[in-house]
């Protein structure tokens, strides 16, 4: 559901900048799918993670063969940019490690492989008329976003007492106006290469609550239990994960070689997704 949010806040947000025409491999049909005449075709279709697992051949078709359709047919049709909605999943797991735009791709689960393989069958695409943007994403939220952290603001409307006291990780984010933000200054510039999104700085899942909480208007106590991680490690590794360890990554090369700055502060993200963007 990110892949909808980004999309329609884009399509809100720049309909005054570009004329923008929509395309769905799940509504539309492809062979009829005509690129003529278009300059730019930002792909965002993905077979996301799923937490109850999919097989590496749903992700394979997905990700790599119909982007590589799309791709191909974009190329061959004259369209002279190619902009890649990639996943920082294709550098691993959480990890005490800051990744950049040049960190190894080490991609542990099926997804972040097959969007690995997309990314570089696609590299090997470009050439002078075909420029290829990969961009590498954290978590995208924003005004509707669903999953991990829907249920986050859930939790903390209905409980004012959680045991996310005291919790230090560091975990990147972006709000979907700062990542809309990068992708207009790519097309805008033509630049070709892999970028990295994220806010200003990352945030501590205590922070992160706290955030929600204010945008709320929400009183919450948070308490650090010392036995609390072990016992979720144990039961819920996959959401121990998630609270209690890092996922950091560092856009710094993407913003000088761009000449880019967030146009919104991690806690003006978070306003607006609660609040609902001004779109």
């Amino acid at each position: 559901m990110g892949r909808v949010l980004i999309g329609s806040y884009f399509t809100n947000q720049y309909k005054d900048s570009y004329e923008i025409k929509k395309f769905s491999f799940l509504q539309d049909n492809f062979e009829a799918l005509h690129v003529k005449a278009v300059d730019v075709v930002f792909h965002l279709s993905a077979l996301v993670h799923q937490m109850g697992g999919a097989s590496a051949e749903a992700y394979e078709n997905v990700n790599v063969t119909q982007t590589l359709q799309l791709a191909r047919k974009a190329k061959e049709s004259g369209v002279r940019h190619f902009v890649f909605m990639s996943t920082v999943k294709v550098y691993g797991e959480e990890s005490d490690e800051v990744y950049t735009e040049s960190f190894t791709c080490k991609p542990q689960d099926e997804y972040g492989k097959s969007k690995l393989k997309a990314e570089n069958a696609l590299l090997k695409l470009e050439d002078e008329s075909f420029k290829v943007s990969i961009i590498r994403t954290p978590i995208v939220y924003g005004y509707g976003v669903k999953a991990n952290i829907k249920n986050l603001t859930h939790l903390i409307a209905k409980i004012p007492i959680l045991p996310f006291g005291g919790i230090s990780n560091r975990r990147s984010f972006v709000y979907v106006g700062n990542l809309c933000a990068l992708v207009d200054m790519i097309i805008q510039t033509s630049q070709g290469g892999i970028f990295l999104a994220s806010d200003d700085r990352a945030l501590s899942t205590t922070e992160l609550i706290k955030l929600i909480a204010s945008a709320m208007h929400k009183k919450i106590y948070l308490l650090a239990i010392p036995l609390f991680p072990t016992l979720l490690k144990w039961l819920k590794p996959s959401l121990y994960k998630r609270l209690f360890q890092s996922l950091e990554v560092d856009n710094a090369q993407t913003k000088k070689i761009l000449g880019f700055e967030n146009p919104y502060s991690a806690e003006e993200g978070i306003r607006m997704m609660i609040e609902g963007d001004k779109q």
